[in-house]
């Protein structure tokens, strides 16, 4: 995978930490709930109903999208991966119903971890890729997780997200207050690098506004944390936060009735996982896993142009 492709200013080491830490309200965040239920408008245009799939990370990518995709999908079994043990055990209290109801005993099958290889009509990922140290790796886990012409769902935030709150760091004179973001052209060079064919990436731009810049920085804490490279490593003062809350009220806009303005662009992506075709070389060696792959499927040999 090209460097360049890579999260440009993330610490991987900041981004492990934050995937691991612990869980103290199961809840997601409202704006992946959004992201999500924008995101399932897509899934009407898609004739497959999948009858297997992957939700990667359900608690951060949104609760309530599991209970709504569960509903579109009521006889499918799930997957719930990529979450580490206690985001796991989380989850699944969050959306277990009591005995007595019905749902306890009729609702979808679900389990833990992923799949077998090469089995899912769907994998369904609402905002992750962009806190992903190595998403080329993450794209490829997935890839290996679908079967055959099933698809790839996929959001994550795009560079333009926090371009007013980085301003105002600049002109502070503080470094960065999230690392850089991957543009949607980059996604599709890596969906295609990873295996992915007919790669579909748009976005759009959410503005949302604040009372104070408490809730501000509330909104900010539950979204994730600040995995810049250079970002500042101490701890803060009161001063400082003091100073912070004086800059956000440059955010403030007019129009809003003098609500605090945050803007996020938000990356949508699609890809169909296709039939595996081997280009036909001098010498071609190809892998037991690969060739049961290439029967089970009905793919072949690609003549060399």
């Amino acid at each position: 995978m090209p460097q360049a492709l890579r999260p440009p200013s993330l610490d991987p080491v900041a981004a492990a930490r934050w995937q691991g830490l612990p869980v103290l309200d199961a809840q997601s965040p409202w704006l992946h709930e959004e992201v999500a239920s924008r995101m399932q408008e897509r899934l009407d245009f898609i004739k497959l109903h999948p009858k297997q799939w992957v939700h990667w990370g359900p608690l951060r990518g949104g609760l309530a999208a599991q209970r709504a995709l569960e509903q579109r999908y009521p006889k499918a079994q799930v997957w719930l991966a990529g979450e580490p043990p206690t985001h796991a055990q989380a989850t699944r209290q969050a959306l277990q119903t009591p005995w007595w109801q019905v749902q306890h005993w009729r609702g979808p099958k679900r389990s833990d971890g992923l799949p077998p290889e090469h089995t899912v009509q769907m994998l369904w990922a609402n905002m992750h890729l962009h806190a992903s140290a190595e998403p080329q790796a993450l794209l490829q886990i997935w890839h290996r997780a679908l079967a055959v012409d099933g698809f790839l769902m996929f959001s994550c935030l795009g560079p333009d997200t926090l371009r007013d709150l980085r301003q105002v760091y600049a002109q502070a004179g503080w470094s960065e207050p999230a690392h850089e973001f991957t543009d949607m052209h980059d996604w599709g060079d890596m969906l295609v690098e990873a295996g992915f064919a007919e790669p579909v990436m748009d976005m759009e731009r959410i503005t949302l506004t604040y009372a104070s810049a408490d809730t501000l920085l509330a909104e900010l804490r539950g979204l994730g944390r600040n995995l810049h490279v250079q970002r500042f490593q101490g701890l803060r003062s009161r001063q400082w936060r003091a100073r912070l809350s004086e800059a956000l009220l440059t955010l403030a806009r007019p129009e809003e009735g003098g609500r605090l303005s945050l803007g996020f662009e938000i990356v949508y992506g699609h890809a169909l996982k296709p039939q595996p075709r081997l280009k036909v070389a001098a010498k071609t060696e190809i892998g037991l896993d690969q060739m049961r792959l290439m029967l089970e499927s009905g793919g072949g040999i690609q003549d060399k142009v």
